[in-house]
């Protein structure tokens, strides 16, 4: 069971979302890696930046030669500037540009970036022609439902993204004025997926299988987008891929679990400049391993060496729990 946008077709119906100083070129060879995902996301790149060829921007937008599907994200305000991140992203060999409309945080918003515009309509609906414009591969938009729950606007510009050429858009149900929290509502995604005929991809808080199902039914939505749940379990994917196709729930032993996370590790260390830059890395990520000890013992470690001497003996510890269980 895939998903199409446009032209592209993807293997799988669930996506990898993109998450700033999380879904940069290592996290994308992990989920790789482990398989299951339709298509990864880099993190968000302000436009501007990236057609300007600053390196901490090329840095974001990095991808692996053989890297297919991923889309690569840009977000700003300046329909010009906009188009020309696209068509930089579109050199770079994206498979799909992405344009955000949905980041909540202040510094994004307070530049009238990301949820912001779903305040603009006029100069969200100049970004989306400007970007259609630029480049020739597939389009999408990343929003929220709203910016609060007075105005969940998200059916009206999704509308106008698809009536400016955009190929498919993503829906997460918080608004701007949530955050992270709120009350969870798939019906102002069922209601996008109602008025569009271009895909819609469903987001928000699925963790796993039950949940991708959930989301998918509650809204009829063609996808569902993964975010902080696959950094838990980057394993998600292939979970929700057999599950829709009524299969058994992949069997992901300890052993499996350490090879892949202090994998992860390595790369980051050869991706950061320092091994301190990779640790604090490492320490940003550990609030979403599981096990409390194992993140203590991660927000703990004095570098990247002891991080994984500290999660072998983690994992180390859970087998022989296991086996005496």
């Amino acid at each position: 069971m895939g998903l199409r946008i446009r032209d592209l077709e993807l293997a799988n119906v669930a996506v990898q979302a993109p998450m700033e100083g999380v879904t940069d070129v290592a996290f994308r060879r992990l989920i790789r890696q482990v398989g299951g995902c339709g298509m990864t996301w880099t993190e968000f790149v302000p436009a501007k930046a990236l057609a300007g060829q600053h390196d901490r921007a090329l840095a974001a937008a990095e991808i692996d030669p053989d890297e297919r599907p991923v889309a690569i994200q840009i977000y700003g305000r300046e329909p010009a500037l906009l188009a020309d991140g696209a068509r930089c992203a579109q050199d770079l060999g994206a498979s799909v540009v992405d344009v955000n409309f949905g980041c909540p945080s202040k510094k994004v918003c307070a530049h009238s970036g990301g949820s912001a515009l779903l305040r603009e309509p006029a100069l969200a609906r100049r970004i989306v022609a400007a970007v259609r414009a630029a480049v020739s591969v597939p389009f999408t938009v990343k929003m929220r439902s709203g910016w609060d729950q007075s105005s969940k606007n998200a059916p009206d510009i999704a509308w106008m993204c698809q009536e400016e050429g955009v190929d498919a858009v993503t829906v997460h149900w918080r608004t701007r004025a949530d955050l992270y929290g709120g009350v969870r509502d798939p019906a102002v995604i069922a209601a996008v997926v109602d008025r569009l005929s271009i895909p819609v991809i469903a987001n928000g808080d699925v963790v796993d299988a039950a949940g991708a199902l959930a989301l998918l039914a509650e809204t009829g939505a063609a996808g569902v987008m993964i975010g902080r749940g696959a950094v838990r379990n980057p394993w998600v994917f292939r979970e929700i891929e057999a599950a829709l196709a009524g299969l058994p729930a992949p069997v992901v032993d300890l052993a499996e679990r350490e090879r892949v996370l202090l994998g992860y590790f390595e790369r980051l260390r050869r991706g950061f400049h320092t091994d301190h830059g990779a640790l604090g890395r490492i320490k940003k990520l550990a609030r979403y391993f599981p096990g409390e000890t194992l993140r203590d013992a991660i927000w703990h470690s004095a570098d990247v060496d002891d991080a994984m001497a500290r999660t072998r003996s983690w994992f180390a510890d859970a087998r022989e729990v296991a086996c005496s269980a």
